[in-house]
């Protein structure tokens, strides 16, 4: 009898473990942030970046102009235009001079996605630049034209990203008009106009340009303060 009982007792205590419910495997969710934190952290690290790279370029810029006054012909001035590959002074100053701190960061905004992209994060490349030398630091796209692979620069720092971003723009044939508009005026939304080609989009990149610089409040950075004219 004790033994049909401790059986019968065994029984009901297997059957109720058995019967136990299976603990849910909790998945962490990805972690998100607002997007007035997502534009500070980006503030926070393209701001000192930019105003580092733009004060280089504007002393580069003003010793430049003065050498060419003193001594046209200086060896340093050649040097300088094999470098921006120009061909006279008056194009050099045209390329050295540093456009809008605004334009830089609504820029940096759109090709980085407020600094969430993964070329940002893996190889701090802020502008979207591509490479088209193999033997230099750089990354591989997720997607591919046709059956050729895109490759984008790698940087060892932000800095070095937006000094490499001016270079860039100072030296692009497709950027020829905007150089010699930004001879003439620092308005960041004249200037945006004439940068439709930086993106496939065309000239609806330069009215988000527009759009960002204003609504951000970037032309705050600046040295001299536009509006916004409803016609742009």
């Amino acid at each position: 009898m004790k033994i049909a009982l401790l059986i019968l007792t065994l029984l009901f205590i297997t059957s109720c473990e058995q019967k136990k419910p299976v603990e849910e495997i909790k998945v962490k969710k990805p972690q998100t942030i607002s997007v007035q934190e997502k534009k500070r952290r980006f503030r926070e690290l393209l701001v000192p970046a930019v105003n580092e790279a733009y004060l280089e370029l504007s002393n580069e810029y003003k010793k430049v102009s003065i050498l060419i006054k003193t001594d046209e012909h200086n060896k340093k001035l050649e040097n300088l235009r094999t470098k921006y590959k120009v061909q006279t002074n008056t194009e050099l100053l045209t390329a050295i001079k540093p456009h809008p701190k605004s334009i830089a960061l609504a820029q940096a905004a759109l090709e980085s996605a407020w600094g969430t992209s993964r070329f940002f994060k893996e190889a701090n490349n802020v502008f979207g630049v591509w490479s088209f030398n193999k033997n230099e630091p750089r990354i591989a796209a997720g997607e591919k034209r046709g059956d050729k692979t895109i490759w984008l620069k790698k940087y060892i720092s932000i800095k070095d990203s937006v000094k490499d971003y001016y270079l860039t723009l100072a030296k692009g044939r497709a950027f020829k008009e905007f150089r010699e508009l930004k001879i003439s005026t620092d308005n960041p939304y004249e200037l945006v106009l004439k940068l439709d080609k930086y993106s496939e989009k065309g000239e609806e990149y330069a009215n988000e340009l527009t759009s960002v610089i204003s609504y951000n409040k970037f032309n705050l950075y600046d040295e001299h303060q536009f509006e916004r004219n409803s016609s742009f």
